[in-house]
């Protein structure tokens, strides 16, 4: 249920997050969600990648500031407002998330990418109310 997430410090100069993806791509580590948040100077790029110690071993090696933070993921209905029940459930309990972030398939479920204050509160919170995790396995490379 936890899932490891990479955050990596990019300077905000042209090519740098194609060579970081090429990095990966040489290395056979697929990206399964992302996002970058930026400032003038730099971005934060956190990720979900298929092996991540490996792409956290190579992207240092290439250079690269690299950290590993522990997230859970959330799978919610693709639906108005089926991310807002999950929040409110989160709320509810008195979790406070530092971000979050979240993609969807075409099918009808969403992914929801949580770091909270407490992971295993809001692991216990979620399952409690039968919201479904995201499993390592669903992400992680074999």
């Amino acid at each position: 249920m936890i899932i490891k997430q990479l955050s990596v410090f990019l300077e905000n100069r042209t090519g740098r997050l194609t060579e970081l993806t090429g990095i990966l791509a040489e290395n056979d580590i697929n990206i399964s969600a992302f996002s970058i948040a930026d400032t003038t100077d730099y971005g934060i790029l956190r990720m979900i990648v298929g092996r991540p110690d490996a792409a956290a071993d190579v992207l240092r090696k290439n250079g690269f500031a690299v950290r590993i933070t522990d997230v859970v993921g959330m799978i919610v209905p693709h639906k108005p407002g089926g991310l807002h029940k999950a929040l409110q459930i989160i709320s509810d309990n008195g979790i406070a998330i530092d971000y979050m972030y979240a993609f969807a398939s075409g099918d009808c479920k969403a992914t929801v990418v949580i770091r909270a204050d407490s992971l295993d509160r809001i692991i216990d919170v979620l399952q409690e109310h039968k919201l479904e995790l995201l499993q390592a396995g669903d992400v992680y490379q074999l």
